[in-house]
């Protein structure tokens, strides 16, 4: 993985920071094991499906199971953060980041958060987090040039 954020950080075309980004997130998506992958895809589902209710279901399950695995704990999350359960969405990124530092859609989560919170100092800090290990994330760029103006160099 080293070798993989080494090359992130140094890619200078976006389209090979993209395929260098998917390479992450895939060894992130691996479990090492056929049941808690199952957990994570049936998770995921329900999230693309709309049900935020059975996607924590199945996350629950997922870091019940695997405690260790950090993207479970990132996926509930992002499926708290949809039902506007901000408290435990936040407990989550940080047992994701306590696991895995770099897993840069966890910081990425965490600064949506701070956004949705209305605490935008916060947020900048943790999308500039993102953009120190991934300098291409597209969402981050929007994010950082959304709130810009409203800290207007305001010192963290």
């Amino acid at each position: 993985m080293d070798t993989l954020f080494e090359a992130l950080r140094a890619a200078e075309e976006k389209p090979e920071a993209r395929r260098i980004a998917r390479d992450i997130e895939h060894e992130f998506t691996q479990s090492g094991s056929a049941a808690m992958d199952m957990l994570l895809k049936r998770g995921r589902n329900a999230l693309e499906a709309g049900d935020s209710a059975a996607a924590i279901e199945h996350f629950t399950a997922l870091t019940d199971h695997a405690p260790d695995f950090a993207e479970g704990w990132h996926m509930r999350s992002v499926a708290y953060s949809r039902v506007g359960l901000y408290g435990p969405a936040l407990a989550d990124i940080e047992r994701a980041l306590s696991i895995n530092p770099r897993h840069f859609n966890a910081i990425y989560g965490l600064g949506i958060i701070l956004e949705e919170v209305n605490k935008p100092e916060l947020a900048h800090e943790a999308f500039s987090r993102v953009l120190a290990i991934h300098p291409h994330h597209e969402a981050v760029t929007e994010a950082m040039e959304r709130l810009d103006p409203e800290i207007g160099g305001r010192s963290l």
